[in-house]
C-alpha cells in the first residue's frame, strides 16, 4: 500500500515473518496503530473480504493460516526514503463483517507488540535478595527469543531487602508485575520495535525526556503548518503533594514522608512554569499510608503519586498530515509545538500517538504531556 510517497510494507509468518503475499496486500484496506507509554502498543488491519471463486466453503483470507491468531506481523513504512518499523507484534483476534446493503464483508485482525507473550501466564514466584530492577531485568531476559533486549534504570530506592525481612513476591502475569513495579517508582513500562528487525526494546524506567526533539508540530503558520486540529487542556488541580508519616521498617522510628515537587526522574523540565511549585497553596493533598517500607522506599513510593500526577497537568491532542509533517511522530519522546503563543508553545513529552493509514491518506493523532506551562526555548526543532 503506498500514500503519496509513503510506502507501507507488512510481513507475516508464524516464527520468522515474510513479505505478505499478493493475495493479502491487495486486500488491505486500511492500518491504525496505537503506541502508548503506559499500555501495550497495539495495531488492527481492516481487509476486504471475498469469497474465493469456486466452490470453496470459506472466505480466502480466512482460510489462510497467515492471518491465524498467534502469528507474528512486522510493519514497515519508508518516508522520503527513511524507512521505520511501525510495529512487531502477535495476532490475537480476528472480527468479521459483513454488511448487506453494501453487499460486502470486512476482515479485521487485531494485535499486540510482543509484549502480549508476557501476558499469558500467571506465576507465583519470590525473589529474595532482589530489587525491584532486578527482578525486572530478570522477568525480561526470559523473552529474548522475541528479539527483547532489555532496558532497565535502576530506581532511587532500589536497596536490596533482606530475605529475613521480606522478599518480593509476584502473582501475576509477566506484564502486569512489571507494569505494577514500575508505577510504583513513578516509571513506565513498553515495549518498542528496533533497534534492529525482529528486535524490540523492553524499557522499564522514567519516561524519557532526554534526546534531540522530533520535528515541530507547527501551527497557524501558513504554508508550514503540518498540524490540521490541535487542543490544549491545563487542569490546576491534577498535581498531588503527599504527606505523612512511616514507621521505618529497620530502625522503628517513626519518620515524616513528603513529597514537595517533581523530581529527578522528570528532568529535562518542559515548562517554564510548572504547576508545582507555582499553584501552591491551591494544591491537593494526599495522605501517605504506607507500611512495611524504609524511610527511602516510603518516600520512593510517596514520590511516585506525585511524579505521574504532574505528568497530567498540561495535555494536548491532536490531528496531523503525515505527508505535510515529513517524518513518522515516534511515542514516546519528546516534540516541538511552534505557533500558538508562549503559553503552550515549547517542547512536550510525547506520551500517545496512533497512526491510521488508508489509500490515499495518512493520518497520526497524538497526545502530549507536560508538568505545566510556558516555553523554556524560544525555537523548537524546525
Amino acid at each position: 500500500m503506498s500514500v503519496a510517497g509513503i510506502n507501507l510494507g507488512i510481513s507475516i509468518g508464524q516464527f520468522v515473518p515474510s513479505p505478505a503475499p499478493q493475495q493479502i496486500a491487495a486486500a488491505l484496506q486500511s492500518v491504525e496503530v496505537s503506541f502508548s507509554d503506559d499500555g501495550p502498543a497495539a495495531f488492527q488491519l481492516g481487509f476486504h473480504a471475498d469469497r474465493t471463486l469456486g466452490l470453496s466453503l470459506d472466505y480466502s483470507l480466512l482460510s489462510s493460516p497467515l492471518l491465524k491468531p498467534s502469528n507474528r506481523v512486522v510493519l514497515t513504512v519508508t518516508l522520503n526514503g527513511t524507512p521505520y518499523v511501525l510495529m512487531d507484534g502477535i495476532i490475537t483476534r480476528q472480527e468479521l463483517v459483513h454488511d448487506a446493503e453494501l453487499g460486502a464483508a470486512t476482515l479485521a485482525v487485531t494485535g499486540e507488540d510482543v509484549s502480549v507473550m508476557m501476558d499469558l501466564v500467571e506465576y507465583s514466584i519470590e525473589y529474595p535478595g532482589m530489587g525491584d530492577a532486578v527482578i525486572a531485568a530478570l522477568i525480561l531476559a526470559k523473552y529474548t527469543t522475541f528479539g527483547v533486549v532489555p532496558m532497565v534504570v535502576p530506581t532511587l530506592s532500589d536497596l536490596v531487602p533482606l530475605p529475613l525481612e521480606r522478599v518480593p513476591q509476584q502473582n501475576a502475569t509477566d506484564r502486569n508485575q512489571l507494569k505494577q513495579l514500575a508505577s510504583q517508582h513513578g516509571y513506565v513500562f513498553y515495549v518498542q520495535p528496533g533497534p534492529g528487525y525482529l528486535v524490540n526494546t523492553a524499557y522499564w524506567g522514567p519516561p524519557i525526556r532526554t534526546g534531540s526533539p522530533q520535528r515541530a508540530l507547527t501551527v497557524d503558520m501558513g504554508p508550514a503548518t503540518n498540524v490540521e486540529k490541535i487542543s490544549f487542556q491545563y487542569d490546576a488541580l491534577a498535581p498531588i503533594l503527599v504527606a505523612g508519616m512511616v514507621q521505618d521498617a529497620i530502625t522503628e522510628i517513626d519518620v515524616p514522608v513528603v513529597t514537595t515537587g517533581a523530581s529527578l526522574t522528570r528532568l529535562p523540565p518542559l515548562a517554564s512554569q510548572p504547576a508545582l511549585p507555582t499553584n501552591l497553596p491551591f494544591v491537593r493533598y494526599r495522605q501517605f499510608t504506607g507500611s512495611g517500607l524504609n524511610a527511602l522506599q516510603a518516600y520512593d513510593c510517596a514520590q511516585a503519586v506525585t511524579d505521574q500526577s504532574t505528568d497530567q497537568v498540561a495535555v494536548v491532542q491532536g490531528t496531523l498530515d503525515s505527508v505535510r509533517y515529513g517524518a513518522i511522530l515516534q511515542a514516546p519522546g519528546v516534540v516541538g509545538v511552534r505557533g500558538v503563543g508562549y503559553t503552550y508553545d515549547g517542547n512536550y513529552y510525547v506520551k500517545k500517538v496512533t497512526h491510521r493509514i488508508r489509500r490515499g491518506e495518512y493520518k497520526q493523532e497524538f497526545t502530549l504531556t507536560r508538568e505545566g506551562v510556558g516555553s523554556l526555548t524560544m525555537e523548537v526543532q524546525p
